[in-house]
């Protein structure tokens, strides 16, 4: 059974609601069974590369709150976060363009490296001093550390093309779903979970979407040797 999650490295509650699930994750019996695939979505999609600022000064800007409302919120975030074991800094980060970081996540996934990647990036962004906007090195730094190539990773990031199709395209499909905000999980095409639910609930949604998940139904004509097909060894050829 196929999870796909919807989110972006901006997102504090994404942060958060990864750890959440991959706490019921662990617990669920099946979880050998369960591919998890990371899809692209942009809070802030057309912003400017070098456009980046302070996280209290975006809040305050975005959503008209005070500087003491947006420190609260933080605060609380950092509790959360605390809560599920994660690093969080609650003064000093800022905000971006997540843009690159997606391509290179799209770029990581086909060398079997997304989720060290995309580990990797959430922590860089909440838990450590260092920017991670607007600096390509220090993606590419990340890059090295997720197991992926120095070089290979500064050519995707050098190309403003590359990938950025595959990113477009995971957006594009959150809208479709009905997707207005993330961290958006998609449960075998099935199921959706909004939000970074409590582990309980991500847990009853797992068994809930295996327990209807069918295996493949074969239909043939009932005849003892099936239809004609073509396989590994080759293909049936008629003895008529």
């Amino acid at each position: 059974m196929r999870v796909e999650i919807w989110s972006d490295i901006a997102c504090p509650w994404c942060y958060v609601g990864k750890a959440r699930f991959e706490k019921a994750l662990r617990d669920f019996p099946h979880r050998d069974d369960i591919e998890v695939v990371h899809r692209s979505f942009e809070l802030d999609p057309g912003r400017a590369k070098d456009d980046i600022q302070p996280v209290i000064t975006m809040l305050t800007r975005k959503y008209g709150m005070s500087a003491a409302q947006a420190e609260a919120g933080e605060d609380n975030l950092g509790a959360q976060a605390a809560a599920e074991g994660l690093d969080y800094r609650t003064r000093g980060r800022d905000h971006g363009s997540t843009f690159d970081m997606h391509r290179l996540l799209h770029f990581a996934k086909e060398h079997g490296r997304q989720e060290q990647l995309l580990d990797l990036l959430y922590r860089a962004n909440f838990a450590e001093e260092r920017s991670v906007f607007n600096d390509d090195e220090r993606l590419v730094e990340l890059a090295v550390a997720a197991g992926l190539e120095a070089e290979a990773a500064r050519a995707v990031l050098a190309d403003p093309e590359a990938y950025a199709a595959e990113v477009r395209a995971d957006e594009r499909e959150a809208a479709q779903l009905g997707a207005s905000g993330v961290p958006f999980f998609v449960l075998d095409r099935t199921y959706g979970v909004s939000g970074a639910q409590p582990a309980e609930v991500f847990a009853q949604a797992l068994t809930q979407a295996y327990g209807e998940h069918a295996p493949l139904k074969i239909v043939d004509s009932g005849e003892a040797d099936g239809a004609d097909v073509c396989g590994p060894d080759g293909c049936a050829v008629p003895q008529r």
